[in-house]
């Protein structure tokens, strides 16, 4: 796979799914989400304007985790490859924020709206462009129960 292509796959995995829920008070005064519970979560991500076809592609899995701190991995990560991020605004359950990323000479904007229905669910979307590409992600998350032992 070409470098450049590689490069946007991984800026759009990492925006995509939410794991750039980022700017954890990373400033002063910002806003920060409540917390998330660890266990076993369900992961539902719709990728509008991902194919050649322009069709929706969704999947899904299931992932043992502590999504509060996958987040704010995804963050640090995305923060050292070249993203900056506008402070965390929040309206009642609602949190948003935009992120800039330059990475190897590839460009790439998104906004992100968080929805946190609970310690247990929460939606994220993101619309994302890249030059003349524009994409819309929707992740829908869970929380099903506990980890396997």
């Amino acid at each position: 796979m070409h470098s450049v292509q590689m490069i946007n796959r991984k800026v759009r995995l990492m925006v995509g799914t939410g794991m750039c829920v980022a700017a954890f008070a990373s400033a002063a005064g910002a806003e920060e989400l409540p917390g998330l519970r660890s266990g076993l979560w369900e992961f539902k991500r719709t990728v509008e304007g991902a194919s050649a076809e322009g069709t929706a592609q969704t999947l899904v899995n299931q992932k043992c985790t502590d999504p509060t701190a996958d987040m704010r991995k995804g963050h640090e990560t995305l923060t050292k490859s070249g993203c900056q991020f506008s402070p965390l605004t929040k309206s009642g359950n609602t949190y948003s924020f935009t992120a800039d990323c330059q990475i190897q000479g590839v460009h790439a904007q998104s906004h992100s709206i968080i929805t946190v229905e609970s310690e247990s669910a929460y939606r994220v979307e993101v619309n994302s462009g890249q030059g003349a590409q524009a994409r819309k992600e929707v992740l829908v998350a869970k929380r099903i129960g506990e980890c396997p032992k």
